[in-house]
């Protein structure tokens, strides 16, 4: 080519009008608060680990968290108050997030069970002290090789591990976004920045840490699949729509545009990139509620995993992969009643008889409250089945009532120890009535509200999710989940049996006394139980109230 050529091709190039600046991002910072407040308390809390002495690190971790916690929570109930749960709902951050009635009602949730869950996190009092220093459930130093001459220094040194609090911060933010986000990639994104820092969690047990770390492996690589499905799931339906905005999607589902992207003419509106797309997103969710066959993860990451993140972990994942589950069905997928529901009828179906039959043969009391959660789950999915208005706001408020009776329960396994830590062995409970009759009784409680036994909220929730179930036409599933809460009745009361009316060990379990902090955890869990049991109509009629998502 000659230079002149050159020469006219830069002059052409030059002539033609320079670009226009490139438009800022429109974001509602005041609707988006709650996880402004989290994520802003959980870098606060990193640079905490950085340059507050460690003597002063744990009261200053606790004391950002609690409040940083009822912060978000109070930004919560401001944008409700203000009207963005339901005349004023709207999607905001440039069509990323939804603030509509579902998202603030599950973010309310999220942030009351954390903030009940964290207390568990510093608690202090339930070891004995070593070489004069109090220890909690984390390890002394996480990255020490577990029983090496590292760690045994650090724990004569009286390391505690107080990053677990910024930590659980970020899995905070990620749950929040989780049920509110209103397209595909932020719904990814939300779910890596709350997975990973759980996958951390799960490892950092102070007794036990083999079982922890492979506890942590396990759900690591699980995890891995399930998002790469999703991702893959992601893939495929931009492909199939042209975009990864749910509303966008759900449109190109129901038909209503019909002007194809040119540079996806061959694949858009191709209906096997919708059914095999839509197939690949829920499994990634099913995998994070823990519905079966994505249920393998479970028992062993329950059991491994430090008390106080299995409850946190049980409670606040399941609110925050349901919201989504519900938000991706009702929102973008509404087109396909037709081909979702029966595949869901299965799945809920094998998991609430699943998660009932095998809790029967556990010996373990976390195993079992593992098994206890792929059942309640496939209760849960009855009522997202129904899909009905009241099916919406039974889901949000069986959601609110498990959860904590979740992180109720697993503060009460705390509490019983012996010279290896907590004793989660059924046999180690036997004659707990007799030992404890106050620890005993309040785990009574929380084993008759998962069994779904009246006056507490297990029946409330169960009666709301059924009734929604029934109305909308899926009856054979209410009558297969009464059916699986009879055979799990049976392991509850089970357990209620072996602490009341066993005769105790001589050389059988002590009951730790906590501080007020798992006091508080505990007392909190028996009020909201016996609330919603007793008085649950204000709180239904808040989830009806919350139940229509912004479309």
């Amino acid at each position: 080519m000659s230079a002149t050529a050159v020469h006219s091709l830069w002059t052409t190039a030059a002539e033609v009008e320079p670009l226009g600046k490139i438009p800022a991002p429109h974001i509602e910072y005041a609707q988006l608060a709650p996880v402004l407040i989290i994520v802003g308390a959980a870098i606060l809390g990193v640079l905490v680990e950085a340059f507050v002495p460690r003597k002063a690190r744990y009261h200053t971790q606790v004391f950002l968290t609690v409040v940083a916690l009822a912060a978000a929570f109070a930004a919560v109930v401001g944008l409700a108050a203000g009207g963005y749960g339901t005349t004023k709902a709207h999607i905001a951050a440039m069509g990323a997030i939804a603030v509509d009635g579902p998202a603030l009602f599950l973010q309310g949730t999220i942030l009351l069970a954390s903030l009940v869950a964290v207390f568990t996190f510093a608690e202090r009092r339930l070891d004995p002290a070593l070489h004069g220093s109090r220890i909690d459930s984390f390890a002394a130093e996480a990255a020490a090789v577990p029983g090496s001459d590292h760690e045994k220094a650090a724990v004569k040194a009286g390391f505690t591990t107080t990053e677990v609090f910024p930590i659980v911060l970020f899995a905070i933010t990620g749950m929040l976004v989780f049920p509110a986000a209103n397209d595909l990639l932020t719904l990814f994104i939300a779910l890596e920045v709350f997975s990973l820092p759980l996958y951390l969690l799960c490892a950092l047990a102070r007794r036990k840490r083999l079982m922890s770390q492979e506890a942590a492996v396990k759900y690591f690589l699980l995890g891995a699949f399930s998002s790469a499905f999703l991702l893959f799931g992601i893939a495929l339906l931009y492909g199939y729509a042209g975009s990864v905005s749910y509303a966008r999607i759900a449109d190109v589902v129901d038909g209503s545009i019909r002007t194809i992207d040119p540079a996806l003419a061959d694949t858009m509106g191709n209906d096997a990139l919708l059914l095999i797309g839509g197939a690949m997103i829920l499994m990634g969710l099913l995998f994070k509620v823990g519905a079966v066959p994505f249920h393998m993860w479970t028992p062993d990451v329950y059991q491994g995993a430090p008390t106080p993140v299995t409850g946190f972990m049980a409670a606040a994942t399941k609110v925050a992969a349901f919201g989504a589950l519900l938000r991706l069905l009702y929102v973008v997928l509404p087109g396909l009643n037709w081909d979702w529901r029966p595949v869901m009828w299965a799945i809920a179906i094998v998991t609430m008889l699943g998660g009932a039959i095998v809790a029967i043969t556990q010996t373990d009391i976390k195993r079992l409250l593992a098994y206890s959660s792929i059942a309640h789950a496939g209760f849960i999915l009855a009522g997202v089945i129904a899909t009905t208005p009241d099916g919406i706001s039974s889901v949000l408020f069986y959601l609110l009532a498990y959860s904590f009776v979740t992180i109720g329960a697993f503060a009460v396994v705390t509490l019983v120890r012996d010279a290896g830590g907590e004793a989660t062995h059924l046999s180690k409970w036997a004659g707990l009535g007799r030992r404890s009759p106050l620890v005993a009784a309040v785990f009574a409680v929380f084993l008759l509200a998962f069994a779904g036994i009246p006056l507490t909220s297990g029946f409330a929730g169960k009666f709301a999710v059924f009734k929604a179930a029934a109305e909308g036409g899926a009856g054979a599933l209410v009558v297969v989940g009464v059916i699986s809460s009879a055979i799990a009745a049976f392991f509850y009361i089970r357990v209620i049996v072996l602490m009341f009316f066993s005769e105790p060990k001589p050389e059988g379990p002590t009951v730790a006394v906590p501080s007020p902090l798992t006091t508080t955890t505990i007392a909190v869990g028996v009020a909201v139980t016996l609330v919603l049991g007793v008085a649950p109509q204000y709180f239904l009629d808040l989830a009806s109230q919350a139940g229509v998502f912004v479309r």
